[in-house]
């Protein structure tokens, strides 16, 4: 790390510990030709995840806009924001701890469901219709079905 007064490339940690928010490690450190004390944060590099449409576009990961489909399933549901960013929470994490680079937008919405089932049925079911775009009743009705099974 180069010091930002003498610009010397040697330093010593003086002292390391956890930012605020446990995103990144926050290190004290001194110039080793100068003596001056200065401060870096090491985080972990993230690398933006990819979602593969249905018709082989391309575009990044956009939390509201998964967002915006949750609130529009659970609406008159009382299930807290809380609760649905949470659920985002745990999608994001799982995608990124596996070091996946690109998703399809079925793998996601597949997550979302699952996760939605465990929460409130009626969302699943809201969110299972635009998601899965059915074509008529019948359709709504197998999956109806198989969730009472």
């Amino acid at each position: 790390m180069r010091c930002p007064k003498c610009g010397c490339d040697e330093s010593k940690v003086v002292d390391s510990r956890p930012s605020e928010n446990n995103e990144a490690i926050r290190r004290r450190r001194e110039c080793v030709r100068c003596g001056m004390r200065f401060t870096t944060y090491e985080r972990r590099e993230e690398t933006p995840l990819i979602v593969v449409k249905k018709d082989g576009g391309k575009e990044t990961f956009d939390r509201q806009k998964i967002m915006r489909g949750l609130v529009r399933a659970t609406v008159k549901r009382n299930i807290p924001i809380g609760t649905l960013n949470a659920l985002l929470d745990g999608i994001e994490g799982d995608l990124r701890d596996n070091g996946i680079g690109e998703v399809t937008s079925q793998e996601i919405g597949n997550m979302v469901l699952k996760r939605l089932l465990v929460i409130d049925k009626v969302a699943y079911v809201r969110f299972a219709s635009v998601y899965r775009d059915f074509k008529d009743v019948d359709e709504f009705s197998d999956e109806l079905r198989s969730l009472l099974q």
